[in-house]
């Protein structure tokens, strides 16, 4: 089966896994490969879970990862392969460090388009355990979908049809509402899962998670003009974190609520905070991106 392209009847979280499954090239090098989608570029998101997943086949299996920091520097090429290098560069009693270069091939010359460090651990013995508790919000059942949205608004809903089809998603209020937010009500919240099962590895979780928490972020950072992306505004992503607090089953559905508390200069700073259905904090995400009027 030939990673990245979808089989007939395979579900959505089979394509993720595709997305995920990346070859091992060489020692500490692994190749991924871009699903064909409408989109002349590459899902962040994507890029940012492969280089997890290379990370991690390069980890002892006892260490998950906690955290990882990255950084967008090209914008990739989906027509041609991405190549992940690791370099082990810690490996403690506790934790071990990996950082991950993608690269790809553009006009005979290779070229880093993205650059990720993610930091693993054994775990230990809490001292202290605290977290956000989950916003009292109604469950995904009875929410629109992302169908419904994109039949709503037809030319902004297309890209996210496009770049979310492996995900389920259900609103609390719709993305493209034409009425600025203002504080203190500036948050917005999606009910997220990967539609299918992915297998039984906390892993393989990780990815995927770190796959969704791209889907809304540098929305947030448009939330007090309102109306959402399309039209004359355009982003793109500029770095991306996750800190990940407990496991969590990325194909049952978690509560994902952004927002920005700063945006200056044409850069937008956008927070994340994930929860699990059983109220669980499970992820901390934070994200800069670029924010630009074609007008």
């Amino acid at each position: 089966m030939t990673a990245g392209v979808a089989q007939p009847g395979e579900t959505p979280a089979a394509e993720l896994m595709l997305v995920l499954d990346l070859e091992e090239r060489g020692p500490d090098l692994y190749v991924g490969t871009t699903p064909s989608t409408p989109l002349q570029r590459i899902f962040g998101g994507q890029v940012a879970a492969q280089a997890l997943t290379a990370a991690n086949a390069t980890v002892p299996g006892d260490r998950a990862v906690h955290s990882l920091h990255s950084y967008f520097l090209r914008p990739g090429d989906p027509h041609e392969e991405i190549r992940y290098e690791v370099d082990r560069i810690r490996e403690g009693r506790s934790f071990s460090t990996r950082r991950v270069v993608a690269r790809q091939t553009r006009k005979g010359e290779d070229v880093a388009i993205f650059a990720l460090t993610a930091d693993f651990t054994a775990g230990e013995r809490p001292v202290v355990e605290h977290s956000l508790p989950m916003p009292q919000v109604p469950g995904p059942e009875g929410l629109p979908g992302l169908a419904e949205v994109a039949a709503a608004h037809p030319a902004q809903g297309k890209a996210s049809q496009a770049i979310g089809r492996a995900v389920e998603q259900r609103y609390l209020s719709d993305p493209f509402d034409p009425a600025p937010r203002l504080p203190p009500d500036t948050a917005f919240r999606v009910w997220f899962r990967v539609a299918g099962r992915l297998p039984d590895d906390d892993a393989v979780h990780a990815a995927a998670l770190t796959f969704v928490s791209d889907l809304t972020l540098l929305s947030a950072g448009l939330a007090r003009i309102g109306g959402g992306w399309g039209g004359s505004v355009v982003g793109a992503s500029l770095d991306h974190a996750v800190w990940f607090h407990r496991p969590v089953r990325a194909d049952e559905w978690f509560l994902y609520e952004t927002d920005s508390p700063a945006a200056a200069s044409g850069r937008a700073l956008c927070f994340g905070q994930i929860w699990a259905a059983d109220g669980t904090h499970v992820a901390t995400v934070a994200q800069e991106g670029l924010i630009r009027s074609l007008g």
